[in-house]
């Protein structure tokens, strides 16, 4: 039976935006560090209070373009998230040489979903993180774009990507309220992230984070208790 996906919002700009978040339900808030481009950019101090409020039980994502695993262990030492939410892919170092040196944190490889290579990509680096987030950004621009792109991608291959990668796969990339029913029902993940879906002006809107949380509500409602087909008699 598909299960209730877990909600991460994303690009959490201050400590009143995480608890907002928090109230409707969210159990991973994202804490975008320095990207070459994208919404929702804080300072690694705002990173680090935020990270300080949060309550047990809910996932804090510093979200790093950094690609060289000494960069990210002394990021991370400053930020003191939870999970580390790798946008980009590493360049120098391992996964190995993460874990060992920032013990119990979790850690999440974004994929920028391009094409269907990016299953075979996705596959390959399952074994070495605790769960895959899927996104519509492209590595291959003068100027990356590594998330926040408000596009969605093509979710056939998503759907694969969830089917095989044998780790929990988030789905990221133009999620709003209208069209979450329709990404649950197509990709079936395990969490979904939002962050321009959920905004206005770039502030977290608390109408549509309601209207967000109501739809996945409802959508699993359909998804587990289906109208009858006939209303036989007893």
């Amino acid at each position: 039976m598909t299960s209730l996906p877990r909600i991460k919002i994303c690009c959490i700009g201050s400590v009143q935006e995480a608890r907002l978040a928090i109230r409707y339900g969210a159990d991973a808030l994202g804490l975008v560090s320095t990207m070459p481009s994208g919404p929702g950019i804080i300072s690694e101090e705002m990173i680090a209070e935020i990270a300080g409020v949060v309550p047990p039980g809910v996932a804090s994502f510093l979200l790093t373009s950094l690609q060289e695993t000494a960069s990210i262990i002394e990021q991370h030492r400053r930020c003191r998230t939870n999970t580390l939410q790798l946008v980009d892919r590493l360049e120098e170092g391992n996964f190995e040489e993460l874990r060992k040196a920032l013990p119990g944190i979790s850690i999440v490889q974004v994929i920028h979903v391009r094409g269907e290579e990016s299953v075979a990509e996705a596959v390959a680096v399952a074994a070495h993180v605790d769960a895959l987030l899927l996104d519509s950004g492209n590595q291959s621009l003068a100027i990356k774009e590594l998330g926040g792109t408000g596009r969605t991608h093509n979710w056939e291959i998503s759907r694969k990507i969830c089917a095989e990668a044998g780790v929990p796969v988030y789905l990221a990339g133009g999620l709003n309220p209208e069209n979450v029913k329709s990404a649950i029902e197509q990709v079936n993940p395990f969490g979904l992230d939002l962050c321009s879906g959920v905004r206005t002006n770039g502030k977290l809107d608390e109408e549509k984070l309601a209207a967000y949380v109501e739809n996945i509500r409802s959508c699993m409602s359909d998804i587990q208790h289906p109208a009858s087909l006939s209303n036989p008699e007893t």
